[in-house]
């Protein structure tokens, strides 16, 4: 459906406002929510992310479309909302404890939405006791972790560590990313993923899923 193309290419473009109108249309003409989603949504996110990788589009573009994409999703959650199988899986995100850095987290975010996740955005500062609490509540597929400051990115060993105390790591997957974060912090931690970049973030969820289900 021609309405399909024309939202991923406004979300390519940026255009929050085109997003959101043939959205619209797309409902009005029964288009199912699922579909404007993984058929309209998703791939224009994945050229965003392609794009991002090659380094034509930059932080405030990815910001821009991921708004153009979030405008079409604020119509879309509250019909995707009451079925989880309209998601590929569940993740609960966040900024770890003593960290108030959010934008790598926010794009990670909103690419993981775009890419057909079911987002949990628990902020910034966020303490191991709430991340194991969110974990046991929604019970996602995957946590990710964010930290921008060496003094703080040890707090994601703490919460790795948590999480096996409460018998729940082996249920998840956890990914860690931020400026001061190594592959080889990420293994010596017990994660089990490490993202330089959202794009790979997203890459990174998909094979994690799919080696789950």
């Amino acid at each position: 459906m021609i309405e399909l193309n024309d939202i991923s290419q406004a979300v390519i473009e940026g255009n929050a406002k085109k997003a959101k109108e043939l959205t619209l249309i797309a409902i009005e003409k029964n288009v199912p929510p699922e579909t404007i989603l993984h058929k309209g949504l998703v791939p224009g996110m994945d050229v965003v992310g392609q794009k991002f990788k090659n380094n034509e589009y930059y932080v405030p573009e990815v910001l821009i479309a991921a708004r153009a994409m979030n405008a079409a999703l604020d119509i879309l959650r509250p019909k995707l909302a009451t079925d989880a199988a309209n998601y590929k899986a569940t993740v609960v995100i966040c900024t770890v404890k003593g960290d108030l850095h959010d934008i790598g987290k926010n794009i990670a975010a909103m690419m993981l939405e775009g890419a057909g996740f079911r987002v949990i955005d628990l902020g910034i500062a966020v303490p191991t006791e709430k991340v194991v609490e969110a974990v046991k509540l929604n019970k996602p597929a995957i946590l990710g972790l964010s930290a921008l400051l060496t003094t703080t990115m040890t707090n994601m060993k703490d919460i790795i560590e948590a999480l096996e105390k409460e018998g729940l790591k082996d249920s998840l997957k956890v990914i860690v990313g931020g400026a001061p974060i190594t592959e080889e912090f990420a293994k010596s931690i017990g994660a089990d993923g490490y993202a330089p970049d959202a794009t790979i973030g997203v890459q990174i969820a998909n094979a994690l899923i799919q080696g789950i289900s």
